[in-house]
């Protein structure tokens, strides 16, 4: 049992935010239902409703408020539910707000530091965490936390460079294999989370994300002092993720060399599969883009190589040829569809036979 606020995961598993529309509150809910904590992305949740290209701000946040509810439902009680909120979205700040106001159990952020983030989860019940990506980080966010706001984190994640998505690594070290792994990160995230443990009398548990596959290397983490993991693409293969039937198909069908590091308009790197859209920003340089949902902060539509938002829903609902599909450097290894409950039954099991 891992103490997380007021709150017990009886498993050492996190479900990670994808978006868009990946890992909504069906596959949260369910994970949850398990005694893991299921993630929310919500990364333009609003996504699928009609005129989510002129009132998306509006949409987005009724999506999360009814995504929110339904994985709750589903839960019943067990596990924990949170969401994912990137600091590089404009709806950060009401996203996490609205969630809040849902009673939501945790806010997972990363995509920057959250630095304000305790503004919206201190005195609730909500658990504060940050993703991060080295010790330096951990120590500047802790330090932010406990001076400005008089809290720390309640838990924190480690991405690592073998993660799915938007990767807080410097492009060249993660196409020269050069980034920290996340067995160097964790002693230097431990001894920077050492003080605040020490100050607000509790422990601060850390889970590591990036590149995760099998109940043996959840294992292999606990053994090292994590209080468990993240992971995100072996969900995708399963019969509760919210994506479309050809997403998952797509990504089952990934070959080892089909995956890449891309740039994106976010302005950071990230990991995803070598598609045809990915291919025509390479030989051209820009796809030009009529909508925009106005959803990242340092987003230029005139200067933007391509629009993400569209290039995620395009993935979420099934158009390889169209799609950036984001995914973990495991995912070649993804070989059949499967339930949340077997999936985490199996993780489980080798986990406990490794500890």
């Amino acid at each position: 049992m891992i103490k997380i606020k007021d709150k017990y995961l009886e498993i050492p598993l996190i479900q990670g935010g994808m978006g868009i529309g990946v890992s909504m509150g069906n596959l949260a809910g369910h994970v949850a239902a398990c005694g893991g904590m299921g993630v929310i992305s919500t990364a333009n949740a609003g996504f699928a409703c009609p005129d989510f290209w002129r009132n998306a701000a509006e949409d987005n946040l009724n999506a999360l408020r009814e995504q929110i509810a339904k994985a709750k439902k589903i839960a019943a009680g067990a596990g924990m539910i949170a969401i994912n909120a990137m600091v590089a979205t404009t709806q950060w700040f009401d996203a996490i707000k609205t969630a809040v106001e849902c009673g939501i159990d945790a806010v997972i952020s990363g995509a920057g530091l959250p630095l304000t983030l305790p503004e919206l989860t201190k005195g609730t019940q909500t658990a504060a965490a940050p993703i991060v990506s080295s010790g330096r980080a951990a120590k500047v966010i802790c330090r932010t936390w406990d001076k400005r706001y008089g809290v720390a984190p309640d838990f924190v994640v480690i991405e690592g460079s073998k993660a799915g998505g938007h990767l807080g690594f410097d492009r060249e070290d993660l196409l020269n294999g050069t980034a920290q792994t996340p067995e160097e990160i964790l002693p230097d995230v431990k001894a920077e989370i050492a003080p605040y443990e020490e100050k607000y009398g509790r422990e601060i548990p850390i889970f590591v994300a990036g590149g995760i596959y099998t109940g043996e290397e959840i294992a292999h983490f606990t053994k090292l002092g994590a209080a468990g993991v993240q992971m995100a693409t072996r969900f995708i293969a399963t019969h509760e993720c919210d994506a479309s039937e050809d997403f998952k198909r797509i990504l089952l069908n990934a070959k080892k060399e089909d995956v890449l590091i891309v740039q994106s308009p976010v302005g950071m790197p990230g990991r995803a599969l070598n598609t045809p859209l990915m291919q025509r920003l390479a030989k051209d340089g820009k796809i030009p883009h009529q909508s925009c949902a106005g959803c990242i902060k340092t987003c230029k539509p005139t200067e933007t190589p391509y629009c993400i938002t569209k290039a995620l829903i395009e993935a979420v609902n099934g158009n390889y040829e169209e799609g950036l599909f984001f995914c973990g450097s495991e995912v070649w290894r993804l070989d059949k569809i499967v339930h949340v409950k077997e999936l985490i039954d199996e993780l489980m099991k080798d986990w406990r036979a490794n500890i």
